[in-house]
């Protein structure tokens, strides 16, 4: 072996251990440290469960202050200070809810974030690779490799994509009486569609391999209605820059045997609350058990807040939090 490939390992598992020595906690990131200590070394393998000193770091997404109710539109900037005020850890921010992609607005937003010593840890965005005609499809292709460069350039590490929904139920309520249930399109099969998620999410892995930012396919409707659906794409496409965002939310039966499938493939995990009831539905999840789950699969990444309920997000969304930080600290 050349000399320089020895001293590079000798310096990175050096780095390793003065890392480990200094209390390293969680950074912007939230990444899992993975990989074995070199034999040779005394240090325990930091990714090891019984030997994490740390909780997840919990953030809170910008959803979860306005949950598509007309009256509380908060301005990202605000959540962003509502989240600091409160002691959360990170924001992730809904696409959706930018009224600008500007150079400036986005460098405004990291500014705030850091100035409330905050991370913007996430950006959830809304695609559908889910149609008969190759125009659509490139469409939103071109528009999910834009949110890759929009979250580069915010610094966030993590983005939410979506497979699309079959788009045959008439509104989202009526999908939500169906359970998240609707007919596929008319002459397609689900291998074809299929198709159309895999070949198009593995383009977007190019950009985000470019980007560095860590894509990850929500379990949320569509061909991402079930465990089995997700992981039949990230599977297929096999790309270390494309995983698992893990909704507590969207498995409307069975939810925990269904989010421990995912779990050893999960870069983010979404945590719903449904404080007063919620708007659809609303599960009562058990989030000590939750915690407990992915402490046995070593997640050490990042918890993002999604309340949707109906009590005000003022009491609501700082009662989510001690619920969670609780639950995640216990476990």
């Amino acid at each position: 072996m050349p000399s320089h490939d020895l001293s590079r390992r000798g310096f990175l598992s050096g780095s390793a251990s003065l890392a480990l020595a200094a209390g390293v906690g969680a950074g912007c990131a939230g990444a899992r440290q993975q990989g074995p200590a070199p034999a040779d070394s005394n240090t325990p393998t930091p990714s090891a469960p019984a030997d994490r000193k740390r909780s997840n770091p919990i953030g809170v997404s910008t959803y979860s202050f306005w949950r598509f109710n007309d009256d509380s539109k908060l301005p990202i900037e605000d959540c962003i200070r509502h989240a600091g005020a409160m002691g959360f850890d990170g924001v992730e921010v809904l696409q959706m809810q930018m009224p600008r992609e500007d150079h400036d607005y986005c460098q405004s937003l990291k500014q705030t974030a850091h100035l409330e010593g905050l991370c913007l840890m996430g950006l959830s965005t809304h695609q559908s690779f889910i149609s008969t005609d190759p125009a659509k499809r490139r469409e939103n292709i071109d528009k999910t490799n834009r949110s890759i460069e929009l979250a580069y350039r915010m610094g966030i590490p993590t983005m939410r994509v979506n497979t699309g929904r079959w788009g045959t139920s008439r509104n989202f309520d009526e999908l939500m009486a169906n359970r998240g249930i609707e007919p596929s399109l008319p002459g397609v099969t689900e291998d074809e569609a299929f198709g159309w998620v895999i070949d198009a999410l593995g383009e977007c892995c190019e950009k985000a391999a470019e980007c560095g930012v860590t894509l990850g396919l929500e379990n949320h409707w569509g061909l991402g209605l079930t465990p089995q659906g997700v992981l039949r794409i990230v599977n297929a496409i096999n790309s270390p820059w494309l995983m698992c965002t893990s909704d507590t939310g969207c498995f409307l039966e069975d939810p925990y045997d269904r989010l421990e499938m995912m779990a050893d493939k999960t870069c983010l995990v979404q945590a719903k609350t449904y404080c007063g009831g919620g708007k659809w539905y609303t599960l009562d999840l058990d989030y000590d058990r939750i915690a407990r789950m992915y402490r046995r699969h070593n997640y050490r990444g990042w918890i993002s807040l999604e309340y949707e309920g109906r009590e005000s997000w003022e009491t609501a969304i700082p009662k989510s939090l001690a619920l969670l930080r609780g639950a995640f600290d216990r476990a």
